[in-house]
C-alpha cells in the first residue's frame, strides 16, 4: 500500500499540468496512487505488443472489486482481440483506428439478462426491474467497475481510451458479440502499450474553484473561471493542433448540432428493441 509522502516539486507539477498555472489547487496528501491518477490522458494511438499474460483477469479483479449497488453485480465485459470483430467496431465507432491496433477491446456490458434469469428460475416476479432507476444503478455499477480496470491498467504501464461510440450502433454491437436480451454496451476501451507518439500530454481541467462548492451551489464566479480554463485549452489546442482552441467551442461543438449525436438519438428505441422495459 502507497504510503503518504511530503507534497514536492513533482507534486506541484502534476497540479500544474491538470490545472494550469493559473489554477493550481492547495497541495495536500501524496502518494504513487494520487500521482498515477492526476497522469491520467486518453490514448489514441497503440503498439500491437501483446499484453502480459494474466492482464485481463486482473483488470477485471480489479474491476469487480468496484462499489456495486446492494451487491447487485450488474457488470459483464465482453473482451475482444479478434481483428475481423475489431475492424466492424472500428466502423461503428466512426473508424477509430485505435479500437483496430489496440491489442485487447473490452467491451463494458449493463448486463440486466443475469438477474433477469434469477426471476424467471426462481418464479419470481421482479417488480422493480423495468424502472429508469434499476437502469441507471446498472450503468452507473458498470462505470465504476471500468474505471477502476482503467486505474489498474495505468498502474501496470498499460494506457487507455474509452469509446462511448459503442452506442451509435447498440443493436449491430450486440448481434456481433452475441449479447441475450436485456444486455447493452454501455461503452468500450482500449487497452494497451501507447505509441510514442501517442502518448500525449495531460489535458487541463476545470479548475476547482468552478466545480467545487461549499454548503450550498454557487455558480457566481463561473464566468470568469470559464473565460480563464478557455485561456488554458487554447494553449493546450495549440500544442496539438486541435480545430476547437477553448473548452467552450469544444461544448458548442458537443451539444449544439443534432448530427453530433451519431446516431444515439434513437436510443430510447434502440434499449426498447434489445429486450429491455424501461418506465
Amino acid at each position: 500500500m502507497d504510503s503518504l509522502t511530503p507534497a514536492n516539486a513533482d507534486t506541484r507539477t502534476a497540479l500544474l499540468k491538470r490545472y494550469g498555472a493559473s489554477a493550481i489547487p492547495a497541495v495536500g496528501p501524496w502518494n504513487e496512487t494520487i500521482a498515477s491518477l492526476l497522469d491520467h490522458r486518453s490514448v489514441r494511438g497503440y503498439k500491437s505488443d501483446a499484453l502480459p499474460a494474466g492482464t485481463l483477469e486482473t483488470l477485471v479483479a480489479a474491476a469487480q472489486s468496484a462499489a456495486t449497488s446492494s451487491n447487485m453485480q450488474w457488470t459483464s465485459v465482453v473482451a475482444i482481440t479478434d481483428p475481423a470483430k475489431k475492424k466492424i467496431l472500428a466502423e461503428i465507432a466512426g473508424n477509430q483506428k485505435h479500437i483496430e491496433q489496440c491489442p485487447l477491446f473490452l467491451c463494458w456490458v449493463t448486463d440486466m439478462s443475469r438477474n433477469a434469469g434469477i426471476s424467471e428460475a426462481e418464479k419470481t416476479e421482479f417488480k422493480v426491474m423495468p424502472w429508469l432507476e434499476t437502469f441507471l444503478v446498472a450503468s452507473v455499477d458498470v462505470s465504476l467497475a471500468a474505471q477502476n480496470a482503467v486505474v489498474a491498467a495505468e498502474s501496470i504501464g498499460l494506457s487507455t481510451v474509452y469509446i462511448g461510440a459503442m452506442r451509435n450502433d447498440p443493436e449491430r454491437v450486440a448481434k456481433l458479440i452475441g449479447l441475450p436480451p436485456q444486455c447493452f454496451v454501455l461503452f468500450g476501451l482500449c487497452v494497451g502499450y501507447a505509441t510514442d507518439h501517442a502518448r500525449g500530454e495531460v489535458k487541463p481541467r476545470l479548475s476547482q474553484a468552478m466545480i467545487v462548492h461549499h454548503e450550498r451551489y454557487d455558480d457566481s464566479s463561473a464566468p470568469a473561471h470559464r473565460e480563464a480554463h478557455d485561456e488554458e485549452m487554447k494553449k493546450f489546442s495549440s500544442r496539438h493542433e486541435l480545430q476547437a482552441g477553448t473548452w467552450t467551442q469544444r461544448v458548442l461543438n458537443r451539444l449544439g448540432p443534432m448530427s453530433s449525436m451519431n446516431g444515439r438519438e434513437r436510443l430510447a428505441a434502440t434499449l426498447a428493441a434489445l429486450g429491455f422495459t424501461i418506465k
